[in-house]
């Protein structure tokens, strides 16, 4: 890996009101405090803890070995974010981006899972597939979506005409799911599968034909003025994308690995949103850095 290698990777993350340098020598941090998930039947976070600790040991030094620990409380997105703007209890979350959350914490602009996020299954009751004959965007309008309150997909789901009901829980949605309170539950295709698996939900299936999509980057976020741990961030996800570490560790995660070998994502009839939440930064321009459809 070359200096200017490195350099070009970090002008790529483009972090807002922060010049970064490329350097592996950071002063000294205390422990690092990240989000535990709302609910601890939520799997999704794994990949983003491995992410995060292969990060923090790209840029760990002598000076600079910090402990990396889960928040003593579970928290809701929404208290997550606000804690986080404050100063108070964590250091560092991750979440889909969006103008708002761009202006109150300080992104570190690099897909995380390289926007597979945005590619959405639908989840729905079984004995509901036959209902979902699903060519167009004006079809799926026909239908109710399941959301939480304070995700930024309630907004792009309306933003496109689309019905949604809302949940302040991401457990309550699963239950309102199998009440028929909505007809599908939108889910990443990183985590559509592993849901279902944690669940042993019998009744609820994955919907077989549609995928929808909308450009939904999740980044790492910190506090505003922790500039420090945003460069540390930056740097160690330039080392782990030059070394290919990055690559590797999205690749074969398990969850993801499971989608690739079984999701047949290209065999499905894709139904493209606007999101009008996205900020001007985001780097769609860099193809090294999403998702492509095979």
């Amino acid at each position: 890996m070359t200096y200017r290698f490195l350099l070009m990777a970090l002008t790529a993350i483009n972090l807002v009101g922060t010049t970064l340098v490329a350097t592996s020598c950071f002063a000294s941090d205390p422990a690092i405090t990240y989000v535990k998930p709302e609910s601890d039947n939520d799997p999704r976070h794994e990949y983003f803890v491995k992410l995060l600790t292969l990060v923090l040991e790209k840029t760990e030094s002598k000076l600079s070995q910090p402990q990396l620990k889960a928040s003593s409380n579970n928290m809701q997105q929404g208290r997550a974010i606000r804690q986080l703007a404050l100063g108070r209890k964590i250091d560092v979350i991750w979440a889909v981006t969006s103008k708002s959350r761009e202006q109150q914490l300080l992104p570190i602009r690099l897909p995380l899972l390289k926007g597979l996020l945005g590619f959405r299954v639908l989840l729905i009751r079984k004995q509901d597939q036959h209902k979902f004959t699903i060519n167009t965007l004006e079809d799926l309008q026909q239908f109710k979506a399941g959301q939480g309150h304070d995700w930024p997909d309630t907004t792009i789901l309306r933003a496109n005409n689309l019905k949604v009901a809302t949940a302040t829980t991401y457990d309550g949605l699963f239950s309102m799911l199998k009440a028929g309170r909505f007809d599908y539950f939108p889910r990443g295709v990183s985590e559509a599968w592993r849901e279902l698996a944690t669940l042993a939900a019998a009744e609820l299936m994955i919907e077989q034909h549609t995928l929808i999509y909308y450009p939904s980057p999740v980044y790492f976020f910190v506090n505003l003025t922790n500039t420090k741990l945003a460069e540390r961030i930056a740097t160690g996800l330039a080392l782990a994308i030059a070394d290919d570490s990055f690559e590797q560790l999205f690749s074969h995660y398990h969850l993801n690995n499971e989608l690739f070998t079984s999701g047949k994502l290209s065999e499905r009839n894709i139904i493209q949103l606007h999101n009008p939440l996205l900020p001007p930064l985001t780097p769609l321009a860099d193809k090294k850095l999403w998702y492509q459809l095979k």
